[in-house]
């Protein structure tokens, strides 16, 4: 299988990164130490390839009330130049992805899709789609870099003239970063303050560049997938292919505050009889008591019983423990439930605990 590679395949091989396939792309998991790189964005800043990331643009007259259908949130009530979270469900309600919906014009909204899902999710919207609304699939011109971390803001700043301060949490703005025009988006994955670039593909070494050049002296440092995993973990951030899937439901996810049931949207009213009739799973956070890392897919057990298992887990960095997201049976979600995960075909005392694990 041939993988695909972002425009910043050579810069990353030239300064050592290890690549790995990732959603059918060859990507860096690390550069030099996942722990080192982790470290940079808690306590200075970290530079992310997030190219392999779909972009689609939806225009026309309807493309609001089109967008409305087709996913979780209300995509209506967003200002120009503000973002949004949303799952786009199928009919049974469970997840088929979940996307970050930008609304750039009166009629105009982009879309961000997860990497290994922009073919999926380009079809299914393709397959829907209705007069007075146009798709277009702008992933393999577009480039996203992610900048974050406490002096994100400090070095971006050098670099362009769009006032940084006043760009709230999930907004975006036009504007020109090292004389290169992009879109600037206070919007990330790791649980840190951050902006990401969004440029055209042929732009995106040089702006990687000058990102590079203009954090050296505040301890910027280029961050793989490894330490971009154990950061959206440490944030309880879901990933899908773990915390989402086809098999999943956003009310499973803890993701309620997202979906707006008084209006219509594919899978609506699969997920309105869940909610009245109750869940059978729920997400919940883990710290391990015993020593041992779970896991995904380790099993989780309560009284010896398996009752679910482990999504994504990991030592984590900033806390010095042992941390887990996982399903568990819904009756068993409350904080400070004890439960145990098997590692090394032994249990391990466990408990649930709040989410998110880390909070700046």
């Amino acid at each position: 299988m041939n993988l695909k590679r972002t425009p910043l395949y050579d810069w990353h091989t030239a300064h050592g990164a290890r690549m790995v396939d990732f959603g059918g792309w060859e990507m860096p998991v690390q550069y030099n130490s996942i722990l080192e790189e982790h470290r940079a964005v808690r306590q200075q800043a970290g530079l992310f390839d997030v190219c392999h990331m779909g972009e689609a643009h939806i225009r026309g007259p309807q493309a609001g009330r089109w967008l409305q259908q087709m996913v979780t949130n209300d995509p209506m009530t967003l200002q120009i130049n503000q973002a949004q979270y949303n799952v786009m469900c199928q009919e049974n309600g469970t997840a088929l992805d979940d996307l970050i919906i930008y609304r750039l014009g009166e009629a105009h909204f982009l879309a961000v899709l997860n990497a290994s899902n922009v073919d999926k999710d380009v079809n299914w919207l393709r397959q829907h789609l209705e007069s007075g609304v146009t798709l277009e699939d702008a992933s393999d011109g577009t480039a996203l870099m992610a900048l974050q971390g406490p002096a994100a803001q400090t070095i971006l700043q050098k670099l362009t003239a769009v006032d940084l301060s006043q760009l709230r949490y999930y907004w975006c703005q036009p504007g020109a970063v090292a004389g290169v025009d992009t879109l600037i988006c206070r919007t990330g994955y790791t649980g840190e303050d951050g902006f990401e670039v969004m440029v055209s593909s042929d732009k995106a070494v040089a702006i990687w560049g000058a990102l590079m050049q203009a954090g050296a002296s505040h301890g910027l440092l280029p961050v793989g997938l490894g330490a971009r995993d154990t950061l959206r973990l440490e944030a309880a951030m879901p990933l899908y292919g773990h915390e989402l899937d086809e098999e999943t439901t956003p009310l499973e996810a803890g993701l309620t505050r997202f979906i707006v049931l008084d209006k219509d949207f594919i899978g609506r009213d699969a997920v309105r009889d869940e909610k009245e009739k109750g869940l059978k799973k729920r997400l919940v956070g883990i710290e391990m008591v015993d020593r041992g890392i779970p896991r995904q897919d380790y099993a989780v057990l309560y009284q010896g019983e398996v009752v679910g298992k482990i999504t994504s887990g990991t030592m984590s960095p900033t806390l010095e423990k042992a941390i887990a997201m996982a399903y568990v049976r819904s009756d068993l979600r409350e904080v400070g439930t004890e439960l145990a995960v098997m590692i090394r075909d032994r249990p391990a005392k466990a408990v649930i605990v709040r989410r998110p694990f880390y909070k700046r």
